[in-house]
């Protein structure tokens, strides 16, 4: 008995490369033409009957046994080997409506092509909340994916793009650096984009987006895409498809993706699972000492850059170097060949800023060699990964029909006073467990 190795082609009307284990450990590596016929499961196959033609080995006739999961096995005489195919785009794609058809190959093609007019447009997919177009961002990412994997691989196996997170208080100077940082490297033939991140009101639920607005020349650069994005009540810093819109950046050809973070908190880092490199900017007043030894988010920098470090500020900025440089011995080393560095920048004058980006070149290039940076991003996606599972159960939650009509009553009695939180908690969780 033989299992086929088969992977669907993207317009699901042919099988592509199949490899197949015979009793003579062989491999052979073939084409099968299948007009109009599609699979997309794991299927096991009886009665095959096999013409040569030229260099293909054809199969005439197949008779689907079982269909199971999205796995395809190779399997004979003892030996057996798996490989995990990701066929959702393909089950996806099909129950798509001929406009939405048009719009996932156009958003696609546009995008790799590098227009930054599909970009914005694929983002904004990615961004909705309505469950329709959910479905066509997914298989639209599940696309630019692939394509991201096999230039990748064209690459030698080297990331595409720099990713780089940006943090710090409200009036650190955030805007003016990437600004003044952006036009240096599309100076340098770089494609920069950034991704902007606004919080949004709690009362009213908008935001401001002002951040394109500060970066006047650089959002008139052609190889540049300034997108801003409200965080939506996302806490961290960044919003809740952050890491999609890096994704679809890197897919349009920017080499350096740089994401800019809302004024956050001492705890608030989400940004550094997402980037390749995290970097903290303080005003020259950014607290003592002390400040800096807490753990948190100065834990998490790679980079300090003490900004304003300009005018009447210079010496407060040496003074708030030195103890940062101080502060940042005490702390556990995360990488085996980096340690973190405290500069002295003005993105006003501009003055440092080309002696940040070698750092920050360093810093990647280290981190490439030695391993970890491959090591950091395939954690990241696991993290990902489960981020969306937290974030899509909390929602699957709320909408079961075992404690939807629940809810709003013990919400009730939790304000009046009647049912203490953690008892109301356990009741919801205890309906939804049966209901499942």
């Amino acid at each position: 008995m033989f299992f086929f190795l088969l992977r669907v082609s993207a317009n699901r009307r042919q099988l592509m490369p199949l490899v197949l284990l015979i009793p003579n450990k062989m491999k052979i590596f073939l084409l099968l033409r299948f007009p109009h016929c599609y699979f997309s499961r794991r299927t096991y196959f009886k009665n095959c009957h096999f013409t040569s033609r030229g260099n293909f080995l054809c199969v005439r006739s197949l008779t689907p046994v079982h269909l199971d999961r999205t796995k395809w096995m190779c399997s004979s005489n003892g030996l057996r080997r798996e490989l995990c195919q990701q066929v959702a785009s393909d089950q996806q794609t099909e129950r798509f409506s001929d406009r939405e058809q048009r719009l996932l190959d156009r958003l696609y093609t546009g995008l790799i092509q590098g227009h930054r007019a599909c970009l914005a447009e694929a983002i904004t997919l990615v961004e909705s909340t309505e469950s329709r177009k959910k479905k066509i961002a997914q298989v639209l990412l599940q696309k630019v994916l692939s394509y991201h994997r096999e230039q990748e691989k064209l690459n030698q196996g080297k990331p595409l793009a720099f990713r780089v997170g940006l943090s710090g208080p409200p009036g650190a100077g955030k805007s003016t650096f990437i600004e003044c940082l952006g036009k240096m490297l599309t100076e340098r033939k770089h494609k920069v984009s950034v991704l902007a991140v606004d919080p949004s009101s709690s009362t009213s639920g908008g935001s401001l987006l002002g951040d394109k607005t500060r970066m006047t020349e650089l959002s008139r650069d052609t190889n540049a895409y300034i997108r801003p994005s409200p965080t939506r009540g996302t806490l961290g810093g960044v919003t809740r498809t952050t890491n999609e819109a890096i994704l679809l950046c890197e897919g349009g050809g920017y080499d350096v993706v740089l994401v800019e973070t809302v004024g956050v908190g001492q705890s608030e880092f989400a940004v550094a699972d997402m980037v390749d490199m995290f970097v903290l900017l303080l005003p020259p007043a950014g607290g003592d000492e002390l400040q800096g030894i807490k753990r948190g988010i100065i834990e998490m920098a790679d980079l300090v850059a003490i900004n304003k470090a300009d005018g009447d500020l210079v010496v407060p900025a040496r003074r708030i170097q030195a103890e940062y440089i101080s502060a940042m011995k005490l702390l556990r080393k995360r990488s085996k060949v980096w340690r973190p560095k405290v500069m002295r920048i003005s993105a006003k004058t501009g003055e440092g800023i080309s002696d940040m980006w070698d750092k920050m070149t360093e810093f990647r290039d280290l981190m490439l060699t030695s391993g970890e940076l491959i090591a950091k991003r395939r954690k990241q996606q696991k993290v990902w990964m489960w981020n969306l599972i937290q974030e899509n159960m909390l929602e699957h939650f709320r909408s079961h029909l075992a404690v939807k009509d629940k809810i709003p009553l013990l919400e009730e009695k939790v304000v009046r006073g009647v049912l203490s939180p953690g008892l109301a908690a356990d009741l919801l969780l205890k309906a939804f467990k049966d209901g499942l």
